[in-house]
């Protein structure tokens, strides 16, 4: 198993914490290579038709707060493509949560069977669920206009991967990789991890943080330019927090086997895209 970190969209430019030069935001997703399951990306940053009418698509408020770069060279269309891949190729997409950032290349991979945690599914296709009406509006239109194959992922409260419960493989695939719980950001928000290698995990933990000195550092130091985005989409602020404080228990008590990123932080990507 092969695993690419890509980012599909250069977001607004934000300061380093303490002042120097501006990076952009990123989408932080993942391209592997299984041998059992075909190409599966986890997330989709903004697919080509976002990049192409931004606002039409995702619209203008959040476009004129996020400034994604009209370039759909980024996309997860194109960047499969200069990889020697056919879009056919990408079996399946796992998704942290359904926010239109992580969910716009879904159109660019119409065949793919989407897969996202029990909870996220229910809040977007059953109106009497908790936060129906926000997580319908945050899944955009657009990206779901084409029907995408959605498949519920149902925890499995009898698993438990390093301390977090409900850990479950999507169905249909036989790769190492879960659906890890991380509540609090959106209705079912959660994190996807994927075995890399003898007893070493990758953990993309989606938005349950945006920084990483909110699990690197003590006391936790967050970044006021991506607070904005955090406390205008939680929907459980102590549920969030409680998520972030676990995961800075999972990599203090677990560095050595677990690495965790999260999805917009451009420092953090910088590590992986050397």
């Amino acid at each position: 198993m092969r695993i690419h970190h890509l980012n599909f969209a250069a977001l607004r430019k934000i300061p380093p914490v303490g002042g120097g030069e501006e990076l952009a935001a990123v989408c932080h997703c993942l391209l592997v290579e299984t041998d059992s399951d075909g190409l599966v990306l986890v997330d989709t940053g903004l697919g080509t038709a976002d990049l192409r009418s931004p606002e039409e698509r995702l619209g203008a408020d959040w476009v004129a707060f996020a400034e994604p770069a009209r370039d759909v060279a980024v996309s997860a269309l194109q960047q499969v493509i200069r990889l020697g891949y056919a879009p056919q190729d990408v079996r399946h997409i796992v998704l942290t949560h359904l926010h239109r950032d992580h969910t716009g290349g879904l159109p660019d991979f119409p065949h793919a069977k989407v897969h996202v945690g029990e909870t996220e599914y229910r809040a977007v296709t059953d109106s009497a669920a908790p936060h129906h009406r926000v997580s319908l509006e945050r899944f955009m239109a657009a990206h779901r206009a084409h029907g995408p194959q959605l498949m519920p992922v149902v925890a499995d409260e009898g698993a438990d991967w390093f301390g977090f419960q409900g850990a479950a493989r999507p169905q249909g695939m036989e790769c190492e990789l879960l659906l890890v719980p991380l509540p609090g950001h959106s209705a079912g928000h959660s994190g996807v991890a994927v075995r890399e290698g003898e007893g070493q995990w990758l953990l993309h933990a989606g938005d349950a943080y945006m920084y990483h000195g909110e699990i690197e550092q003590t006391p936790p130091s967050s970044h006021p330019a991506l607070d904005l985005i955090q406390e205008g989409a939680q929907t459980d602020v102590g549920a969030r927090a409680d998520t972030r404080d676990r995961l800075r228990a999972l990599r203090r008590e677990h560095g050595n086997q677990v690495t965790v990123f999260s999805a917009h932080d451009p420092w953090e990507f910088a590590r992986f895209s050397k």
